[in-house]
C-alpha cells in the first residue's frame, strides 16, 4: 500500500515583515499601539525579509537529486505569499514550477481585540484579560474575537487531512507564521501542551527558518514523517542575510 504522507514536508516562517519592525519600534517607545496602517493580512515583507526569502530559495535550488518542493502551500497573508513566491523564483524553471496554493487555514493566529496592541497597551486597556490568560494558560486562552492555540491546531488538523489526501509522495513546502510552525510541530511530533509551550517559550521561530520532516517507511507501524531539521537558518547566514526572530504576536501573549 502506498504511504499516505508526502515524501518531504518543509515548514517555513515568512521573512521579516514591516509589521515586525513596527512592533519592535512601538515596544521600545512604550507605545500602546503598533503604528502600522495596513490590515495584518496586507503587511508586506521588509527589505531584509525579501533578502532572507531569496537566500532560502537559493538553498532549495541547491538541493541535490531534484529534491525541490513540488507543491507550495502558503498562508494568504501578504508577507507569507511574498516569501513563498521569492523562494520559488530561485529554484523554479520553465515547465517545472511547483503547484502554488494559498490556503486560509494557514493564516496567522487571530488576536481579536488585542490586534496591533503592545504589551503595555494590553496591560493598560485589558487588565482583566491579562489575569484571565494567566489563569487559563496560553494554550487555551482565546481573546475576544480571536483564537487560542487550540483553535489554530484544529484548522491545521484539517490541513493535514488535505495533505494526506491530495499530496501523497509529493514534496510539500508550507509557508506560514510562527504559531503555525509550532502548532504543526505539536501535531506531527505528537506533543502535549507542556512540551510545545516550553519550546515556544525558549525561543522565537526565526524568519525564514526551516523545520522539515521526511517519510521513513521503517518508522512506526506503517511508516511516518520523521523530523530532520528544526529552525534551520544556515542558508541565511551563508548568504549574509541577518537572522531575525521578532514575534508576530502581541508580546503579552508570548510569555
Amino acid at each position: 500500500m502506498d504511504p499516505k504522507w508526502p515524501q518531504s514536508i518543509w515548514i517555513v516562517r515568512h521573512g521579516q515583515s514591516a509589521g515586525n519592525i513596527a512592533r519592535d519600534a512601538a515596544e521600545a517607545a512604550g507605545h500602546h499601539l503598533i503604528d502600522i496602517a495596513q490590515r495584518d493580512v496586507d503587511v508586506p515583507l521588509s527589505e531584509l525579509g525579501e533578502a532572507q526569502a531569496a537566500a532560502l530559495g537559493h538553498w532549495f535550488g541547491e538541493l541535490k537529486d531534484g529534491g525541490q518542493p513540488t507543491v507550495v502551500l502558503t498562508s494568504p497573508y501578504l508577507r507569507a505569499v511574498e516569501t513563498a513566491r521569492i523562494v520559488v523564483a530561485q529554484f523554479a524553471s520553465a515547465g517545472k514550477a511547483p503547484a502554488f496554493v494559498a490556503d486560509e487555514r494557514l493564516r496567522e493566529k487571530e488576536f481579536g481585540i488585542l490586534d496591533r496592541m503592545t504589551k503595555q497597551g494590553i496591560a493598560a486597556a485589558y487588565p482583566n484579560l491579562t489575569e484571565q490568560r494567566l489563569h487559563v494558560g496560553k494554550f487555551y486562552f482565546r481573546p475576544p474575537g480571536g483564537e487560542s492555540w487550540c483553535d489554530v491546531i484544529l484548522r491545521l488538523r484539517s490541513v493535514l487531512d488535505t495533505i494526506t489526501r491530495e499530496y501523497r509522495q509529493e514534496r510539500v513546502l508550507i509557508v506560514g507564521h510562527q504559531v503555525i510552525v509550532n502548532c504543526f510541530r505539536y501535531l506531527l511530533e505528537r506533543m502535549d501542551e507542556k512540551t510545545i509551550l516550553a519550546i515556544d517559550k525558549a525561543a522565537d521561530v526565526p524568519n525564514c527558518a526551516v523545520t522539515s520532516y521526511e517519510f521513513d517507511a521503517r518508522a512506526g507501524r506503517h511508516g511516518k514523517l520523521v523530523r530532520r531539521l528544526v529552525n534551520f537558518v544556515a542558508p541565511l547566514r551563508e548568504a549574509g542575510a541577518p537572522v531575525t526572530s521578532a514575534p508576530d504576536m502581541p508580546v503579552a501573549a508570548k510569555a
